[in-house]
């Protein structure tokens, strides 16, 4: 299995041989001993033949590319069997979030391809899945925190998250200032605290896959 856009392997199975693919020497060298091969490439251009792999994934990384068309082309041309990309609708986020934090919100959306462009790009047999994010999450996506928002104001968390590299300082304080608010005064409680309640959310997250095309087998 390839595993491109790896970062630091957080997402690979440990049931199967895996090949990682990184441009970025920091998160290759961030990689836990024992984790599978990393090489440096991008997935707009993957330095394999067709038909290289038995199979192809992209988790939480298509937002990040140059060219999310040219690197979908790129996994389906390379694996012989399934593709597996695991990215985010955004407009499902939940609506605090789409709320507290539009001005980021704003920023990322045109990063993020449409789920249809998704799979219209990787053809084949196509089925998209919902996959419901967990109280507990210990990734530190958006929607991670969707009922712990007290976490977005810890500045740790949100240096592990890219969107607020994208923004001007005085506009990310905005946003916490303006959550900061909401929390002292309960009012993000009184809207929205039936979510601490709640065992998983379904709301952004997608799993897109990607069955061999007749052409590959």
């Amino acid at each position: 299995m390839l595993n491109v856009g790896a970062g630091a392997g957080s997402y690979e199975p440990n049931d199967r041989w895996v090949l990682a693919v990184e441009p970025s020497a920091t998160m290759r060298a961030q990689r836990p001993a024992g984790a599978a091969p990393a090489i440096a490439g991008r997935a707009e251009a993957l330095p394999f033949d067709e038909d290289a792999v038995d199979a192809a994934m992209a988790c939480v990384t298509i937002h990040h590319w140059e060219s999310a068309q040219a690197g979908l082309a790129e996994l389906r041309r390379v694996s012989r069997g399934p593709v597996v990309v695991f990215t985010f609708e955004l407009e499902a986020l939940p609506a605090w979030q789409l709320e507290f934090l539009r001005e980021g919100v704003a920023k990322e959306l045109p990063r993020f391809p449409a789920i249809d462009d998704v799979a219209a790009a990787l053809g084949g047999q196509v089925r998209v899945e919902s996959i419901p994010t967990p109280g507990d999450c210990v990734d530190g996506f958006f929607e991670a925190f969707w009922r712990r928002p007290e976490a977005l104001l810890d500045p740790a968390v949100r240096g592990a998250q890219s969107v607020w590299a994208l923004l001007d300082a005085d506009v990310e304080q905005r946003i916490v200032d303006r959550l900061a608010d909401a929390l002292d005064s309960g009012l993000w409680d009184d809207q929205h605290g039936h979510l601490r309640e709640q065992a998983n959310f379904n709301g952004a997250l997608r799993l897109v896959i990607s069955e061999a095309p007749d052409d590959h087998g």
